[in-house]
């Protein structure tokens, strides 16, 4: 392996390395844009509940709506500003419901491409085991031309086969944890905006009452 640059190593996976180098590609474009998207979620969140919660106590839903609109670039910000705005007049239930809605499809704009990387975490493996075989297959194809065996027959095979593998791990491991670390910023927004939500309701209830 001395002197065997990376170029090289590609090369010996054959064909299965390339699209490895695709997903990988796509894997860390993904993982930066999201990360870019979500910097500040969590805090931004709680800025907002926390220029809300003063005004709402208090029963004054044109100053909580005007602060939700000075937070209308966050998702918390879009969410209470759209809920706030319709909370006159209207019951519990369906302000229930628009939160609901609104919370749903800010997460699943958040979400954005992190699905591709789940898809990566779990094929990345299967494609490096692909090349696997196909080294293997090679090596005995290449035993069965030489008439004999040998460290020297079946190396070529080999070394294809391993770095296919530790390409696809390490492609599906990288996926696999920002899969897991961006799908947890997601469920802590989540529960921070149910929270939320449900003092805003109980807010409302009182002022209706």
């Amino acid at each position: 392996m001395e002197g065997l640059s990376v170029l090289d190593m590609i090369r010996q996976g054959a064909y299965v390395t390339y699209p490895l180098i695709v997903m990988s590609m796509i894997t860390i474009t993904i993982i930066c844009e999201r990360l870019w998207a979500l910097r500040g979620l969590i805090s931004g969140t709680l800025r907002v509940a926390g220029s809300l919660v003063g005004h709402l106590q208090k029963g004054d839903f044109t100053a909580a709506l005007a602060a939700a609109q000075q937070h209308q670039k966050t998702p918390a910000g879009r969410v209470f500003r759209d809920v706030i705005a319709q909370q006159e007049g209207e019951s519990l239930e369906y302000l229930a419901e628009v939160v609901e809605d609104r919370r749903f499809e800010e997460v699943e704009a958040l979400k954005g491409g992190i699905w591709v990387l789940g898809t990566v975490g779990v094929s990345a493996p299967f494609i490096g085991l692909l090349g696997t075989v196909i080294g293997i297959i090679k090596s005995f194809h290449n035993m069965a031309i030489q008439g004999s065996g040998g460290f020297a027959v079946v190396a070529g095979g080999i070394s294809e086969a391993l770095i296919a593998t530790a390409l696809g791990l390490a492609v599906a491991i990288i996926a696999v944890i920002f899969y897991n670390y961006l799908s947890n910023r997601m469920k802590n927004f989540a529960s921070q905006m149910d929270d939320f939500a449900m003092e805003f309701l109980n807010i409302c209830e009182r002022n209706f009452t």
